[in-house]
């Protein structure tokens, strides 16, 4: 399983790496992630952050009920704000899922502050054998969903930068490792 907890400071990334705006220029969805893991406890945990241009044209994607969503006229366009959350899913090597956890929702803000810390049970063995994927969801109505987009890191990561914030962590000897990931589309 895993445990939720507020974040704390000594897990928190520094005040500059938080503060920061992400790297990429332009629009596309991204999200700044911490990873640490305790070998001594076989804790990872997994610190969601927050997001950047998480909102979508009004003319791409029609709002579904006033109370999922905010427009907001930015630079001449409409755009649509919506509540969003992220779910986090941890899979062995072979593809089933081990735990799974979300964060609380976040509403009508295109750039959300999560800061949000998750915990889960990896034993050192196990720790290059383990996928984490992070989805970023949309949540359109009381009953539906749609995904922003997803990363994955560690055994099955969906990039290199994923792959090397996953190296980085295993070989930071319990110093948190943070870095924005650009969302792959679902």
């Amino acid at each position: 399983g895993c445990d939720s907890q507020v974040s704390m400071s000594e897990m928190s990334c520094s005040e500059s790496t938080s503060s920061c705006q992400s790297l990429a220029h332009g629009s596309t969805p991204e999200i700044l992630v911490g990873l640490l893991y305790n070998a001594t406890t076989g804790r990872l945990s997994v610190e969601v952050i927050k997001g950047s241009h998480f909102k979508n044209l009004a003319v791409n994607r029609p709002p579904n009920g006033l109370f999922c969503c905010l427009k907001h006229l930015i630079g001449g366009q409409v755009y649509i704000i919506r509540d969003t959350y992220v779910k986090l899913t941890l899979l062995n090597s072979m593809g089933q899922e081990m735990s799974k956890c979300k964060t609380s929702i976040r509403r009508g803000q295109p750039n959300p502050v999560y800061k949000e810390t998750f915990i889960f049970q990896v034993a050192l063995f196990q720790l290059s054998d383990v996928t984490l994927i992070l989805s970023v969801y949309n949540k359109r109505s009381m009953k539906r969903k749609e995904m922003i987009g997803w990363i994955s890191l560690g055994l099955n990561s969906s990039g290199e930068e994923e792959l090397n914030h996953w190296t980085e962590m295993k070989e930071s000897k319990g110093q948190q490792v943070c870095r924005w990931h650009s969302l792959l589309e679902s």
